[in-house]
């Protein structure tokens, strides 16, 4: 017989049993609810003990439930996939023996939410930018119109590296400029990777729920300001991912990919 487990998605402070009106991970439909120790609770669902993976629809009901949760509590959300053994290992080996660490976590997250920009430059303005601000540029580039490209191999990885220190120059300047504005209305800032030439921006934001229609108001005018050059794409409220993800890591558990 196969031994019924336990989904993680999230840790909250609650004194008394709770649930949630969304499905759980998985295609049984399984309840939602919560786990405690003390005022420290998880929020699980009932789990055949699968290997889940990170499928969109598995993402999905893991954000569903979270979005959920989130309407009423901050939250220390757990990586997705996490599987316990069994409420013991809950209760006995992540809330109590880390209620300290947990509990002070989620004070520093509590009514806080996770906001997500990534802005990135529209390719031909950039671009146009670059040669009408750079006469070497634009000397090298004239240069090599209607030349075989076989032949000017090594003026074009020249301009190929001029226009490279050129956008990481635009870069730090255009980030700055975003920072600046937004900077001062989060508790804290996680800058992420840049992952295309033409990303100016990728970075989460953790603040204070009373101050997100603010930073709401400083992202669109960020947008009037900049828009004609960069394209913003704005994700939230989110747990605090980037601030506070859990990793569980004990005897009797089991982490998803």
């Amino acid at each position: 017989m196969t031994r019924e487990c336990l989904y993680i998605y999230c840790l909250i402070r609650s004194d008394r049993p709770r649930e949630f009106a969304t499905q759980g991970v998985g295609a049984r439909g399984d309840r939602v609810y919560t786990l405690g120790y003390r005022d420290l609770a998880a929020v699980v669902s009932d789990s055949p003990g699968a290997v889940y993976e990170p499928v969109l629809p598995n993402l999905l009901a893991h954000q569903l439930v979270l979005e959920e949760v989130m309407e009423q509590f901050s939250v220390l959300p757990v990586r997705f996939g996490t599987v316990a053994r069994g409420a013991e290992a809950i209760q006995e080996k992540l809330l109590k023996e880390r209620y300290d660490e947990l509990q002070g976590l989620l004070r520093d997250m509590e009514g806080k939410v996770e906001l997500a920009l990534k802005a990135s430059w529209r390719e031909s303005v950039v671009f146009s930018e670059i040669v009408a601000g750079n006469p070497e540029v634009r000397r090298l580039r004239d240069e090599l119109l209607g030349r075989a490209p076989e032949e000017t191999r090594a003026e074009r990885v020249q301009l190929g590296r001029m226009v490279e220190t050129a956008l990481w120059a635009k870069r730090d300047e255009d980030a700055g400029r975003i920072l600046s504005a937004l900077r001062p209305i989060a508790h804290r800032v996680q800058m992420d990777k840049i992952t295309t030439d033409m990303m100016v921006l990728n970075a989460a934001f953790l603040v204070k729920r009373a101050r997100e229609e603010e930073f709401d108001r400083a992202v669109e005018e960020l947008d009037r300001a900049m828009g004609k050059r960069i394209t913003f794409e704005y994700f939230g409220p989110l747990p605090p991912y980037d601030f506070a993800n859990i990793i569980v890591r004990l005897g009797g558990t089991m982490t998803g990919n």
